[in-house]
């Protein structure tokens, strides 16, 4: 029997999958976002339900792959965190189509330890909750600025604060990138993640009034992806309660802001808790995007500048309608298991020595 809107949905996707394309066999464009291009191809590849989508996405990724450029054969001396932080995520995207670089990975590693998790992740998780005084790149010039400034060392522009929700899931992704490449930077993903609980309880819009609202619904599917290895395992709801709750709750209120992104990454974590097209809620949103499509196959603006606002509404809508083939309810890492559990059982939060006593590396 034929799943929800089963025909649309694929055509869609592969409109979708072909807007990607277009973008990663773009020279100029390729070379900015080429790391997020290839990550979403292979793990379209890896996850997907549906034979057709995972061949097509290894296809484009492996025409992509052949195209890129890997300047990052061997670190540079006294290489400063953002050096090292580029230098892994390359080797990462390069170990994901089976290039592996032993001596460039012994060379990170080492440089890592020279280097504290506030150089790497904005803040101290083994001591310190998310703060909220780390500021956004500069709107002006770009330009990163130290934590607790309020105007930009180099064009002086008021800067714009991270949200506490922001500065978390941002850590949490590099957190669980690192450890999946097989470093730590300066903290661990279950430093990172004990301060879950610091996070609750989520509010919703309130109209205007919460200006967190966004930034907590993406760090919660971030919590899904980080503990699912991005699509590969069902999570039960048991273990996360209250941000299920929260999710299939407000997906009403990411269509009503007319945002593709937030909708496709609320649809794609409700799927990894058993959602499925049965359910209302999975309809409504899937409606809502396959109505959203733009002509060129895209999500989103269409009038934007900013490239990653073009490709990155597209990957989560196309992971909204997709079918996942799960391998089972687990975890990327096993360990977090007792933590949630406790969690879900209103023990609050995690100490600091729990944490440090999960070694997932």
């Amino acid at each position: 029997m034929a799943t929800f809107k089963t025909a649309e949905r694929e055509q869609s996707i592969q409109r979708g999958m072909d807007f990607i394309y277009g973008i990663a066999r773009k020279p100029r464009h390729f070379a900015k976002c080429s790391d997020d291009l290839l990550y979403f191809f292979y793990h379209v590849a890896l996850t997907a339900r549906d034979r057709r989508l995972r061949k097509t996405a290894r296809d484009m990724g492996k025409e992509s792959f052949g195209r890129w450029r890997n300047n990052y054969q061997a670190l540079p001396r006294n290489a400063n965190p953002d050096t090292i932080i580029d230098y892994f995520h390359a080797d990462s995207t390069a170990e994901q189509f089976g290039r592996r670089n032993k001596t460039l990975k012994g060379q990170i590693r080492e440089a890592t330890k020279r280097y504290t998790a506030v150089d790497f992740l904005w803040f101290d998780p083994l001591n310190e909750s998310p703060p909220e005084d780390v500021p956004e790149s500069c709107d002006n010039c770009d330009a990163w600025n130290e934590r607790g400034r309020r105007r930009c060392w180099s064009c002086r522009r008021r800067l714009t604060m991270m949200t506490r929700y922001q500065v978390w899931y941002y850590s949490l992704i590099r957190a669980y990138c690192a450890e999946t490449y097989g470093i730590v930077l300066g903290a661990g993903y279950a430093d990172v993640f004990k301060w879950l609980p610091a996070l609750r309880p989520y509010r919703g819009k309130e109209g205007k009034d919460n200006p967190d609202f966004a930034d907590s619904i993406y760090a919660i599917s971030h919590i899904v992806y980080t503990l699912n290895d991005y699509g590969v395992y069902r999570v039960s709801p048991r273990w996360l309660p209250e941000e299920y709750e929260f999710l299939k709750t407000n997906v009403k209120e990411a269509i009503a802001l007319d945002d593709p992104d937030m909708t496709g990454e609320m649809l794609d974590s409700l799927m990894a808790f058993g959602l499925s097209e049965k359910d209302s809620v999975i309809r409504q949103g899937m409606n809502y995007l396959l109505s959203r499509q733009n002509a060129d196959g895209s999500w989103g603006d269409m009038e934007t500048d900013d490239l990653y606002c073009r490709y990155h509404p597209t990957w989560s809508a196309i992971d909204g309608l997709r079918e996942y083939a799960w391998r089972g309810k687990g975890l990327r890492f096993p360990a977090m298991l007792p933590l949630l559990k406790n969690w879900a059982n209103g023990r609050g939060t995690a100490t600091i020595g729990e944490a440090r006593n999960l070694s997932l590396v």
